[in-house]
């Protein structure tokens, strides 16, 4: 639809004075006319993501539902990515549960079986399933926003959080539930429940659901710690699995005993079809300069003949089996394929992109990560903590001394004593990377950090801090994981951590900061965004290379909201 069908289907719909509000509000006039046309127009297929509330709290109340799918609800199968035909995919090993069969002419949705039945993860290729599907999930689940329109690894527990303070235990409960599914019919906890994240998992956050969901909500309900403690049970046995994971030989950091971000995938990743100049952007990023060395360029023709495609499909990626991969060339000039194995392994992070791990972190793979190993060293204490609960001590010592094990190796390859900060480790080359990151708090969050290593973490706020909140890094590279952005879960743990090692006025502070912006931008337009620009205070961003969108919804958002809420309530008048 070109701008002028848009603005004319804006007008004709009754919105031209509260579209041009908007546009001496500063909000692009497009953005909002798209809005309003694509919510009127029952051809395009747009899961509700934005709840209409008066204030802050009311939004983020009424969002849990908004954000919500399940099995019956038509919503749920929506792909704003793809934009393709809804499919639902049933693992190969299950009977169809009765609201599937509901689905088919409810939803009039495709559903078929997987494959084969899947124990471990990169055990199918989505390549070798004919059209991109969701898959089935038992329980009701809540999702981003926007163009995420699936549960997702990381998202959840940030969600989680804001479920549990605002008393939805149950559904909480359900999302973890979830991921106990996942483990057992997908081969693990995945990026989200799209055929096309068969390849990947996400950072390690499920010993903490268990532990919060436990903690917070089911030893305290009316069926008492006994059925608690069932359920813990069988919650330890999940977490096991899932930890195992990321002990795989591909999660290996060489031998330094630590792990990094792996995806068993090749090539460029197929959702990013939605934005099909991200790659391209790519490279003329990297043609543009020259003086920023990387190993991320090959040459190749830009139509190939059947020999040239068979050579880019070694050096590069397979033109005949992926649209995405058909248009990622400039000039002659394409990515390499270990770029896209760091691409892939920086979509697990969670982090995409930034300039962290070189240009659009294509060497994240090359790299044992602070956030990462400091999830691992909580999950063993938390694994730890199960196993006592169970009655498990000879495990709860294995454990420990796992984690005592990889706080060695953080300590030796992580932690800078110069800088006071912890730092990334290329094993590749051999090095401490220098670059400054937010995920440096995350040790305080995890426990793992000594008395000094926390007052040379408190020290380094000054390199973060803005007036908005937290900015991920100190490097404007142009890209949304970077300066100037700032992000609810990274900017939630540096927090949380603060809170832990009893820093109450800078917890405080970076939660009043932030919470403002948040609020302030509320208050603009009516909605919560996935990111926000913590220099300047706004959500109507800049992004010049890679996603450029700032998506509604939005639920880590909402939830960190609630969490610095509850911060402010409980230290009130400490110091």
């Amino acid at each position: 639809m070109n701008l002028e069908a848009i603005w004319s289907r804006c007008v004709g719909s009754g919105n031209i004075l509260a579209a041009t509000r908007r546009l001496r509000r500063g909000i692009a006039i497009v953005a909002f006319c798209q809005t309003v046309v694509f919510a009127q127009a029952p051809s395009v297929a747009t899961p509700p993501s934005v709840p209409a509330a008066g204030t802050i709290d009311q939004y983020i109340h009424r969002a849990w539902d908004t954000l919500s799918r399940s099995m019956t609800d038509c919503n749920s199968l929506i792909d704003p990515k793809l934009k393709t035909a809804p499919v639902l995919y049933l693992p190969q090993e299950i009977e169809e549960p009765p609201q599937v069969a509901a689905l088919r002419t409810q939803c009039k949705v495709d559903v078929e079986r997987l494959p084969q039945r899947i124990t471990h993860i990169g055990e199918i290729d989505p390549r070798s399933i004919k059209l991109p599907g969701l898959l089935y999930l038992p329980n009701k689940y809540v999702v981003p926003g926007g163009r995420f329109n699936e549960m997702y690894g990381w998202d959840s527990y940030f969600i989680l959080l804001g479920l549990l303070r605002d008393g939805r235990v149950d559904l909480a409960r359900g999302m973890v539930e979830n991921f106990f599914f996942e483990i057992e019919h997908y081969g693990s906890i995945l990026n989200a429940n799209r055929t096309y994240y068969l390849t990947r998992s996400q950072p390690p956050f499920l010993s903490s659901m268990i532990r919060d969901v436990y903690e917070t909500g089911l030893s305290t309900m009316s069926t008492g710690p006994k059925r608690a403690d069932v359920w813990l049970l069988r919650a330890y046995g999940y977490a096991v699995r899932d930890h195992n994971l990321w002990l795989s030989d591909f999660h290996r950091a060489s031998d330094t005993g630590l792990a990094r971000y792996f995806d068993l995938g090749e090539g460029p990743v197929p959702e990013q079809e939605d934005d099909s100049t991200y790659y391209p952007d790519v490279i003329r990023w990297l043609l543009a300069h020259p003086d920023t060395p990387t190993d991320y360029l090959v040459d190749g023709p830009d139509q190939p003949n059947a020999a040239q495609e068979a050579e880019l499909a070694k050096t590069s990626c397979d033109v005949s089996l992926s649209h995405v991969c058909a248009r990622a060339h400039v000039d002659g000039h394409w990515l390499s394929a270990d770029y896209y194995r760091g691409d892939r392994a920086m979509r697990e992070s969670g982090y995409d992109p930034s300039f962290r791990f070189g240009p659009f972190s294509g060497s994240t793979h090359h790299n044992a990560p602070i956030c990462l190993n400091s999830l691992l060293y909580k999950y063993e204490r938390d694994l730890a903590w199960m196993a006592e609960k169970l009655g498990k001590q000879d495990e709860a010592k294995q454990w420990n001394a796992q984690a005592d094990a990889r706080k060695t190796a953080i300590n030796k390859y992580l932690w800078n004593a110069t800088d006071g900060m912890y730092y990334d480790y290329d094993y590749t080359k051999h090095e401490q990377s220098k670059y400054r990151y937010l995920t440096t708090f995350y040790p305080l969050w995890a426990g793992l950090a000594d008395e000094q290593q926390t007052k040379g973490v408190e020290k380094a706020l000054h390199w973060f801090e803005e007036p908005g909140g937290l900015a991920m890094s100190t490097l404007n590279s142009g890209t949304q994981w970077d300066l100037p952005y700032g992000w609810a879960p990274p900017s939630w743990i540096a927090i949380a951590g603060l809170w832990k090692v009893g820093d109450i006025p800078d917890a405080r502070r970076l939660s009043e900061n932030f919470s403002r912006t948040i609020r302030t931008n509320f208050d603009h337009d009516h909605t919560i965004r996935e990111k926000y620009d913590v220099v300047s205070g706004s959500s109507q961003l800049d992004v010049a290379t890679g996603y450029k969108t700032n998506e509604v919804g939005f639920g880590w958002s909402n939830a960190a909201y609630l969490k610095m809420q509850q911060l402010l309530a409980e230290t009130a008048g400490k110091k």
